[in-house]
């Protein structure tokens, strides 16, 4: 077995270790555990793929030569972007790693689980694409979603349970975090909301609320919440990326005129308009912000339109062709 083929198969070991510690719900310093072996597992594969890329010796310090290098070394040679979300996502996982045995409380939790799951399927991405391994057929694709109840952080209980050093740390860490999550994409951070609903069933509850009739402030009650840039985050390109990863994921050979195709921006308006999915409130969401309106869309869109290529993958588009072509007269064939 290779130097390359080792660490590759530690790194997956690194993985499902990670997976398996954050999942256990008897394990206290399940964050601890979950960031020692997430980075393990990144220093291991990004090794593995700059052996590959750039012979053994390049994992070692030049005047060094018994010392292979970081896992910040390795962050910085392969994604070479600062700015990049996936490495911002890394580099905070380090920081949480290297600072983890001073100032880690169980509520650093609800501060860093949208990194976490982040960093978990950026990983899987990035094996795929460096290694050509799916990890989800080594690790239940259900499984690498992390389990998480939290509650939201409350300033002035953590000030009340904890030392000035460690309340102002965390507090701080937070402030620090939440608006790189705001403006930042899936790769850095899988962002996760707290909504409260009122339900009469204690056991469904994540926190307890009563309503006072002599309060100063005034609340009400929301039966639906829809905010689209949280329900509809994709546009056009996101969503042929998407659709692309999964037929390539899936072997699907996708066929159009006795050849094959790569999933396109024609192939996509083709859906869009046989199932006016513009007019699905669940699929998509226009933007009515100027004369020209602009498009966003769901998961379920994604989702949708990959189950109809699946069922008819060398038929599919020609059919949709000629279905739109029968239904509007003097269509031209442009494609």
């Amino acid at each position: 077995m290779t130097t390359e083929e080792r660490l590759i198969d530690k790194a997956k070991e690194a993985f499902i270790m990670a997976i398996e510690i954050y999942n256990k719900p008897t394990i206290k310093y399940r964050l601890e555990g979950f960031s020692f072996f997430i980075c393990n597992a990144w220093e291991l594969m990004l090794k593995a793929y700059i052996i590959r890329r750039d012979g053994e010796e390049a994992v070692y310090y030049v005047d060094k030569k018994n010392r292979t290098i970081s896992l910040e070394n390795c962050i910085q040679r392969i994604f070479t972007n600062e700015k990049a979300p996936l490495r911002k996502n890394l580099e905070k996982l380090v920081e949480l790693r290297n600072t983890s045995t001073h100032f880690i409380t169980e509520e650093y939790e609800s501060v860093y689980i949208p990194l976490l799951q982040a960093c978990v399927f950026n990983f899987v991405e990035k094996m795929k694409e460096f290694h050509d391994i799916d990890m989800t057929e080594i690790i239940s694709e259900n499984f690498i979603t992390l389990s998480v109840k939290i509650r939201s952080l409350d300033e002035n209980e953590i000030r009340g349970k904890y030392t000035t050093q460690i309340a102002e740390k965390l507090i701080s860490t937070q402030k620090q975090l939440d608006p790189l999550i705001d403006e930042s994409n899936s790769k850095f951070a899988i962002k996760i909301d707290h909504y409260h609903y009122n339900t009469k069933n204690r056991n469904e509850a994540t926190e307890i609320y009563y309503i006072d009739k002599s309060a100063k402030d005034g609340v009400r009650i929301i039966h639906d919440v829809k905010n689209p840039n949280d329900t509809h985050k994709y546009n056009a390109k996101a969503c042929i990326r998407e659709i692309n990863k999964r037929i390539s994921k899936n072997k699907i050979k996708l066929m159009y005129k006795n050849e094959e195709v790569e999933f396109n921006m024609f192939h996509f308006q083709l859906f869009l308009n046989y199932f006016g999915i513009k007019d699905n409130e669940k699929m998509c969401f226009a933007y009515e912000v100027s004369a020209q309106p602009q498009y966003s869309y769901s998961q379920q869109a994604i989702d949708f339109i990959f189950e109809e290529i699946k069922k008819s993958p060398t038929t599919i588009i020609g059919d949709l062709k000629e279905k739109l072509k029968k239904s509007t007269p003097g269509a031209k064939d442009s494609k």
